[in-house]
């Protein structure tokens, strides 16, 4: 088939609206009975955080096409004008799904098990006085009602507040002469508020709540005629002229002040306000009515979560406690004496995240170590990486870390810790100019008897401990001299003018990472059509990017059997005959967010693996700074190809994606349930047990073979 066949706006689905099926999806997963009840809550919250980040940032990015006049429709052939009517429409029919789940299904099973979010009017006279008691004491002195006349306009709703908004009038005089005032619900007290209850039950209000059965106090001499909440969401998008700009890190702190004045692009309101409030708000807001959306319940269900959390004995409530594999021969012995001994493969959350920092603490105190590089994109609110960084720093390291400043919804985070690593000696930072660096990787270079060696870590996912609990990512440990020789040109790149010609195993976006995927999916179509065996697999968090489906397509359309694992978006379509008929396309949405990404390739009958950080989306290939390395090591590989059959087998939590591009689960009828992330906890468990008696019986540490068997050396241990 000719390349000019593949261009169809049939072969593609709109990347938006199929974000919304991927959040479909986790919704799927609030309403699964299979789920824990408190699992099933904090879906239904990840589903209303999803929408909000996807309403600030990509519903905010078409509006802007529409007011330039933007027409070029996208591969599917929608103008940005026709997308967002197609998402008004999904979006108001996944709201309403998400409220009906709430209300029809989780806040019935929550009372069941003596949990309760109450009303004003279901509260008993103590829960009265204590939310008397409270507002009075906690709440009152922080609030400030804002009136809207001709001398006090309408004020700056912050970015996702929950806002009342009421009409009032002065006592005495005709209710029809109305004042409009707006109070913000205050965002630095808890908007979950216990209360007292009897014996076996956990009762909850809503700060909302309480702060409108108070209203009258902050409107001394007038009647409250109606109030109602509201909520509107601002385009968050960051607009930094990096070329221009002098210092990128006082740029952004300014767009960051800017952006919580941005657009008003979506508001929400609760079901019963009436027309003539509602009306008020689109004056003063500047919103359409197709951005509007009225909500039968509370206004942000993200607080789903934060009701979970405070649950003191969940039980079964919750999902049982994995316990992850912990390496301790790469905790309790020389890490870099391990790493020698043979490369080393991470799996999180199955396996602990503890190697990773256990690197970079043994880099920090190690003696013979002389410098330490790594890029930071997300790292949790107390990071251990960034305090060893630090002593790295103060004990005479060269540190050179850097912070990816446009990470989004992490920059205010991200200029924090780059102005402390800055203060403890370390050199900062911040990438190439107009491209966003998103490859995980950490440099160690230490001096040994043989000479320079470096020790490096590639990954998947970002150095944030604590989202390791729950994301799904894969790592190596290595010292492979070329990938060495790589990271450091990297590095160079990064930090200064370098530009190597060519690199040794890595492979680089935006300079090479797309053509080595095309040269890949080519060899496979030429051993296809030579009559070798020719196959492609694939796992990532999103495909988009028109010009990597139409080589798979070219290589479905060959013959060579093509398996994709795709967590969220996907343009490309399935079940096309003679375009797509030879690819599969599965996604797994469960306990853990699937996050790794692999690329395995048939090579004539020697399988080529790679893992990367980037998904095959056009901002990963062409505007950021990715990586994908080579898994060389064959134990390690088998391993990886291994891994992946099984997250093809999973038959619970996988959705497959059918020629009608609707996601259904696959048929179990006469099969065995299989979850797969169940499944490699479970066996993460049990080898733990096996190492733990292990030790029991022996009384001494054996390392596991081939990943540590030289001696402990006390002098790489805190000096």
């Amino acid at each position: 088939m000719a390349m000019d066949n593949f261009d169809r706006d049939d072969y593609f689905s709109n990347r938006e609206l199929s974000w919304l099926l991927f959040n479909e999806r986790v919704l799927e997963e609030a309403r699964d009975k299979e789920n824990p009840l408190l699992e099933r809550i904090k879906f239904l919250s990840i589903t209303a955080s999803n929408l909000d980040e996807f309403f600030m940032v990509r519903v905010a990015s078409l509006i802007d096409m529409v007011n330039v006049g933007y027409d070029k429709p996208d591969a599917s052939g929608l103008r940005a004008d026709q997308q967002l009517s197609a998402i008004s429409e999904k979006a108001h029919q996944m709201i309403n799904q998400q409220y009906t789940t709430y209300n029809r299904m989780l806040k019935k099973m929550l009372n069941e098990n003596k949990i309760h979010l109450l009303e004003i009017e279901e509260l008993s006279q103590k829960q009265l006085d204590f939310i008397d008691h409270y507002f009075n004491r906690e709440i009152y002195p922080v609030l400030t009602p804002m009136a809207v006349d001709s001398s006090r306009p309408f004020p700056l709703i912050l970015n996702k507040s929950i806002n009342i908004a009421a009409f009032i009038h002065k006592k005495g005089s005709k209710a029809s002469q109305n004042e409009f005032v707006t109070v913000q619900v205050p965002n630095v007290l808890p908007r979950v508020v216990k209360l007292p209850d009897h014996e076996g039950h956990t009762s909850f209000i809503l700060l909302e709540n309480v702060i409108r059965r108070h209203l009258n106090q902050l409107f001394v001499g007038y009647e409250l005629d109606e109030a109602s909440c509201y909520r509107v969401m601002r385009d968050m998008d960051l607009e930094v002229d990096e070329e221009d700009t002098e210092d990128l890190l006082k740029e952004i702190e300014k767009q960051l002040r800017l952006r919580e004045r941005g657009n008003v692009i979506h508001l929400d309101v609760e079901a019963g306000i009436s027309e003539r409030l509602v009306t008020k708000l689109f004056d003063r807001l500047s919103v359409s009515p197709d951005n509007v959306y009225r909500v039968n319940g509370p206004i942000d269900l993200t607080f789903l979560s934060k009701l979970a959390g405070q649950i003191k004995q969940p039980g079964d409530m919750v999902y049982p406690p994995h316990r992850p594999f912990v390496h301790y021969e790469l905790l309790d012995h020389s890490i870099f004496h391990a790493m020698r001994a043979g490369d080393i493969f991470l799996h999180h959350p199955y396996e602990s995240f503890d190697p990773v920092i256990e690197l970079i603490r043994q880099a920090s105190r190690d003696r013979h170590v002389l410098a330490i590089k790594m890029t930071l994109y997300r790292v949790s609110g107390n990071s251990p990486i960034i305090r060893y960084l630090e002593k790295a720093a103060e004990n005479g390291k060269q540190v050179t870390v850097l912070v990816e400043l446009k990470a989004r919804f992490d920059e205010e985070n991200n200029i924090n810790w780059a102005q402390k690593l800055e203060k403890t000696g370390c050199h900062v930072i911040y990438g190439l100019v107009g491209l966003k660096t998103h490859c995980k990787m950490a440099l160690v270079v230490r001096r040994e008897e043989d000479g320079i060696k470096r020790y490096m870590h590639f990954g998947t996912g970002n150095y944030n401990d604590i989202t390791a609990h729950f994301y799904t990512d894969m790592g190596l440990l290595t010292c492979n001299e070329q990938m060495g020789i790589d990271a450091s040109n990297v590095f160079n790149m990064l930090s200064g003018y370098s530009e190597p010609p060519y690199f040794y195993k890595l492979v680089i976006a935006p300079l090479w990472l797309r053509d080595r995927l095309l040269d890949l999916i080519d060899t496979e179509i030429k051993n296809a059509q030579s009559g070798k065996p020719a196959f492609i697999r694939a796992k990532m968090n999103a495909l988009s990017d028109e010009g990597i489906i139409k080589a798979l397509y070219r290589a479905s359309a060959a013959g060579v059997d093509i398996q994709l694992l795709v967590r969220g978006i996907c343009c490309l379509r399935t079940g096309i005959p003679g375009v797509s008929d030879h690819i599969e396309v599965h996604s797994i949405v469960g306990r853990y967010l699937e996050h790794s990404r692999i690329y395995l390739f048939g090579n004539g009958g020697e399988t080529l693996a790679f893992l990367a950080s980037a998904d095959l989306m056009p901002r990963n290939l062409n505007r950021r700074v990715e990586l994908m390395f080579p898994i060389e090591d064959e134990q390690i590989k088998a391993t990886i190809i291994d891994l992946f059959d099984l997250m093809m087998r999973d038959n619970v939590k996988t959705r497959v994606l059918g020629s009608d591009h609707r996601y259904e689960k696959p048929d179990r009828r006469g099969k065995i349930p299989f979850n797969v992330q169940e499944h490699l906890a479970k066996l993460a468990e049990q080898q733990t047990i096996r190492r733990d008696h292990s030790l029991r019986e022996k009384r001494t540490f054996t390392p596991i073979k081939g990943r540590a068997n030289e001696p402990f050396n006390s002098e790489n241990r805190e000096f």
